[in-house]
């Protein structure tokens, strides 16, 4: 499997939970693109986040943050 731009999307929106802070959420306004709307439906119906437009991630969905941000960590950083 491939990344295709809707994973992508999703993607991205994981990475923008902050992960020091569990307390902390995010919020897609109705007024976001509409790409990033319908990521955060599809991460809600997944089981990843708590509400459909952003709100908390889920256990699952910490889990998955985790991991995304860690990979984006390790493929942005350059090399000394």
């Amino acid at each position: 499997m491939l990344y295709n731009s809707e994973l992508v999307d999703e993607l991205n929106i994981l990475a923008r939970y902050n992960l020091t802070s569990l307390q902390e959420g995010i919020k897609i306004h109705k007024d976001a693109a509409p790409e990033v709307i319908s990521a955060a439906t599809r991460l809600f119906q997944k089981g990843l986040i708590d509400h459909q437009d952003g709100g908390y991630l889920t256990h699952l969905g910490l889990e998955v943050a985790e991991k995304v941000q860690a990979v984006l960590t390790i493929l942005c950083t350059e090399e000394i």
